[in-house]
This record gives C-alpha cells, sequence and structure tokens, in this order.
C-alpha cells in the first residue's frame, strides 16, 4: 500500500499520462491543430461539432497524425510552433514521428 494522500496519488496518474498534439485536415483542406490527453474523444468533439470554434466553422475530413509529448508544456510548445507553419509543411509533417518533428520544430 501506498504511503501517498489520495490527492498525490491523483496527481501522480495524471503527470503519468502522455499529451498528444494532433493535426485534422478539415474539408476546406486547412489543417488544425490542437492538443489532447486523449486524441480520440477531442477528434469525436470537433466531428459533433463540440470541439473548436475553428472545426465548427471548418468541419474535420480524417485525423492526419498525433505526436505524443511528456507533458502539457511540451505540447504546448510544439503546438505552437506548428501553427506557425504553413499547411504545406504542416502535412509534411505527418509522415514523421515525434521525436523528429520535435527536432524540426524546436530544434
Amino acid at each position: 500500500m501506498s504511503d501517498l494522500s489520495p490527492r498525490a496519488l491523483a496527481a501522480r496518474s495524471r503527470a503519468a499520462q502522455h499529451w498528444y498534439v494532433y493535426l485534422i485536415l478539415c474539408r476546406s483542406g486547412a489543417v488544425y491543430t490542437g492538443i489532447a490527453r486523449d486524441v480520440a474523444a477531442r477528434y469525436a468533439q470537433h466531428v459533433a461539432g463540440t470541439g473548436a470554434r475553428y472545426t465548427r466553422a471548418n468541419p474535420p475530413r480524417r485525423l492526419l497524425v498525433k505526436f505524443a509529448c511528456l507533458n502539457q508544456s511540451d505540447a504546448g510548445r510544439m503546438e505552437a510552433a506548428i501553427k506557425k507553419l504553413a499547411a504545406t509543411r504542416k502535412r509534411k509533417l505527418v509522415g514523421t514521428t515525434a521525436a523528429d518533428a520535435r527536432k524540426l520544430l524546436l530544434g
């Protein structure tokens, strides 16, 4: 049995979960970038029209790729770097691994 409090155990559990950066191809041809812990659930929200304002106006066609990150901060930095790219450069990330994408984006 653990000596940690329930609150500490919950915090440790949350910290162990990965965050993901994901790219969605929209019907307009635009590429939407976001972060989430559960990409499948978040994508379902986008499809249902209850996700981000952008995907309500530009419905998603398909999930292009997701990259695992160690924490929310890392995911946020990677998301910000991807959002600065043109759509054609975002599409080039589709075949890469998370490590390769991180090197390209964050140096």
